[in-house]
């Protein structure tokens, strides 16, 4: 599966396809660094084949690792790691996922995507494992040279 699949169209929609406002806060968080203050999360919001030419892969593979630094920081790191690992992902639920984001990113999010509050969190901690494990499908995180391939390939 390609890279652009799991953030654009993983319902089965077409690489062309507009992106829902949970996969735009699935980006965003793992883009957050590269977007946040740059006001273009909405824009890529309207195609999913753009990916590639706005997000380099240190975009991602550096946004990915903040977030599973964040899980450690909060005392969640095991969730996160199992959806690194190759086994079973672990749940998170909304509100574990609020305190890992923190308040700036969360309000960040809703500002950026329309979704209120408790619908992102709910929205988020059901999307964001699968996410998380389809980047890392050889069970660690990948290099920025590797998410850069997979944003190149075929859709």
């Amino acid at each position: 599966m390609a890279l652009i699949d799991v953030l654009g169209s993983r319902r089965g929609r077409s690489g062309g396809s507009a992106m829902s406002p949970v996969q735009m806060a699935v980006l965003g968080l793992l883009a957050y660094r590269t977007f946040k203050g740059k006001g273009r999360l909405a824009g890529v919001g309207g195609t999913a084949g753009g990916l590639g030419g706005l997000l380099g892969g240190g975009a991602l593979s550096g946004g990915l690792k903040d977030l599973i630094d964040r899980f450690k920081q909060t005392g969640q790191e095991q969730k996160a790691q199992s959806w690194v690992s190759t086994g079973a992902n672990h749940s998170i639920e909304p509100h574990e996922l609020e305190q890992v984001l923190g308040e700036e990113r969360i309000n960040w999010l809703v500002e950026e995507t329309g979704m209120a509050r408790d619908q992102l969190l709910a929205k988020l901690s059901g999307e964001l494992p699968a996410a998380v494990d389809e980047l890392t499908p050889d069970g660690r995180l990948p290099t920025d040279d590797e998410v850069t391939q997979r944003l190149n390939e075929p859709h």
